[in-house]
């Protein structure tokens, strides 16, 4: 009986399947990660993506970076020391480089909070600002993009000379992919700006790994373009959180040089639909609440045939992750429901993963693992296992022929091809 360890929070879960049932293990092949990320940072601000001047500071004497909060995990560790380095070998001083997270409509985080993102000496020598997309007196104007988004940005972020945007290039389950300007012209917008880019959301081009044709992500683009973003410095992480690739340059520059990659470090072939996907995020934090949880729905859903069922084992520390997203939920008593009314009251961030989740649970099975109580997982109009083989034996008590499984240990950051 084959033992399958999933990650799970902190830690892990384990399930034995019997010997009878096939397991495919579906994730991409083995990328191996950067010996010396350091180094290799290093040389990506060296030698930057698209046209920018090798002296791209210029006579700058302000910075503003804006990084990303504790709900998705990014090595600042690595990425920032050489970026400072480089922004102060060109005459900007510590004290004219600030940090801005970038919590998008995610509650902002708190100064206590700051160590588990940012490392001691960072926290001590540069100013760090927490964004607040609610707060209309720290937003600037910049107009609207061509689809009709109006864009509202952190007024003191645009106050910089220089404008940085830092975190993780990789897929993302319907802006197509994470990166470049995305930290930033997302993550310090105002809610109005973010909630009318999102709209497109139920486009069906806003999907996992498009780029050009995704109207949200170039959507995005304009934003970036309006906001004015030097360089994007950027990681392409593998599924298990090592750093294959490190780039910095033009945000679209980099996009077109990164993307490749991507697909080359995430991406899988499949050749066939499952009538059961067990798929866990990745572990913490991409399984910190269900908010970040259901990106992993998204893709296992993609291997899973109609009627099939999803096992998603997900810890959920904090919850659903989302008080607007569980006070819309109030009163709904079905998947077709939630998707009726989330036309008729148009998009709002936070229902918009109600609707997300919905669109997958009338076409296959949900069954949850996590740390959140019953009622909670009722209140999602999903149905919770105490335990991943509990979850499991009651597949197979709902498909006792069941002859093969696929496993998805890291659903997060995984893009299967389906044929």
């Amino acid at each position: 009986m084959p033992t399958i360890s999933l990650p799970y929070g902190q830690s892990s879960l384990d399930l034995f399947v019997p010997d009878e049932i096939a397991v495919d293990v579906i994730e991409p092949s083995k990328t191996d990660p950067l010996m010396d990320p350091l180094h290799a940072a290093e040389i990506a601000l060296r030698n930057l993506s698209g046209s920018l001047d090798p002296d791209w500071t210029g006579n700058a004497r302000s910075a503003a970076i804006a990084i990303n909060d504790k709900t998705r995990p990014v090595a600042h560790d690595i990425l920032l020391p050489p970026l400072l380095d480089y922004l102060q070998r060109s005459g900007i001083r510590a004290e004219e480089i600030t940090f801005f997270i970038a919590n998008g409509t995610h509650i902002p985080m708190e100064p206590d909070e700051f160590p588990t993102i940012l490392p001691p000496n960072i926290l001590q020598t540069y100013p760090v600002i927490s964004h607040n997309s609610d707060d209309e007196q720290d937003l600037r104007y910049l107009g609207e993009t061509s689809r009709g988004t109006p864009i509202w940005v952190n007024r003191r972020f645009l106050a910089s000379d220089l404008r940085i945007s830092v975190g993780n290039l990789e897929p993302h389950h319907f802006m197509g992919y994470s990166g470049g300007v995305k930290t930033a012209a997302i993550g310090l917008a105002g809610r109005q700006t973010i909630n009318r880019n999102h709209a497109w959301l139920s486009h069906p081009m806003s999907k996992t790994a498009i780029y050009d044709e995704n109207p949200m992500r170039q959507d995005l683009e304009e934003i970036g373009d309006k906001i004015g973003i030097h360089i994007a410095l950027n990681a392409i992480p593998t599924p298990k959180k090592q750093i294959a690739y490190i780039l910095a340059g033009e945000p679209r520059a980099l996009m077109r040089e990164g993307i490749p990659l991507v697909r080359r470090v995430c991406q899988v072939q499949v050749g066939q639909l499952y009538d059961l996907v067990v798929a866990a995020p990745g572990g913490h934090p991409k399984d910190i609440n269900f908010y970040q949880a259901q990106k992993a729905l998204t893709h296992a859903a993609m291997l899973t045939k109609t009627g099939g069922t999803v096992i998603l084992a997900a810890a959920c520390p904090e919850g659903i992750g989302s008080a607007g997203y569980a006070q819309w939920m109030v009163g709904m008593s079905s998947h077709p429901q939630v998707i009726e009314r989330f036309h008729q009251d148009g998009f709002r961030v936070g229902p918009h993963k109600a609707f997300l989740v919905a669109r997958d649970a009338v076409r296959v099975h949900v069954l949850l693992v996590s740390g959140m109580t019953k009622p909670v997982v009722d209140s999602l109009l999903l149905a919770q296992a105490p335990s991943l083989q509990a979850a499991f034996q009651q597949a197979l008590d709902t498909n006792p022929i069941l002859d093969r499984i696929a496993i998805l240990p890291a659903g997060t950051t995984t893009v299967p091809l389906i044929p």
